[in-house]
Order: C-alpha cells, then structure tokens, then sequence
C-alpha cells in the first residue's frame, strides 16, 4: 500500500501539498482512534475519505473536498458504494449520493 501523501493528487497538474494532508490527518485524529500515532500519517486515501465521509462533520468534509477535490473524492465514494462490502451506513450513501450528483 502507498502512503497516502506521496500519491495524492487534487487535479491534473497540481499535487497535493504533504503538510496540509499531515495536518488535516492530525486535526481529525480523533476519527483514527484505533491506528497508531506514528502509522495515521501513512493511510490510504480512500480510507481518508471513508472516515471522513462516515465520521466526519461537515467542516471536514469541506476541508476533504478542498485538500482532494470533489470530482476525486466522488470516484472514490461510488467505488466503495459498488463494491461488495459497503461499509457506509445507508442513510450516508444516499446522502452523499444525492450530493454528488448535484455538485459533480
């Protein structure tokens, strides 16, 4: 698995800056409660946005689509969705759902 900071990227031609997803990771560690101080820095973008997107409140969830981009943050949500395992509550899948298709 990449680290989430080395492969991140918000469009095309601009990459994302690590310090700014380190921080962002540091102010909603909290939602990491069960991974290791020393390992959070390194989680996968899509496990980034599920727990955002599951746990978060709606300051973070702006900051995830400000730091990612929306568009990017859309595919990753409705590949979790069509997979087997969905691990979103459905009341957040049609909710995030409902948004995307109006935003994106």
């Amino acid at each position: 698995m990449r680290c989430l900071i080395e492969t991140m990227v918000t469009d095309k031609t601009k990459k994302m800056q690590p310090s700014k997803v380190r921080e962002f990771i540091r102010e909603n560690s909290p939602l990491f409660w069960y991974i290791k101080e020393d390992a959070k820095e390194s989680i996968s973008l899509e496990f980034l946005v599920e727990n955002i997107l599951h746990y978060g409140n709606e300051k973070s969830v702006k900051r995830l689509f400000d730091l990612v981009g929306i568009k990017k943050v859309a595919d990753i949500f409705y590949k979790q969705i069509t997979g087997k395992r969905v691990n979103y509550p459905p009341r957040t899948v049609h909710f995030f759902d409902l948004y995307f298709r109006k935003h994106v």
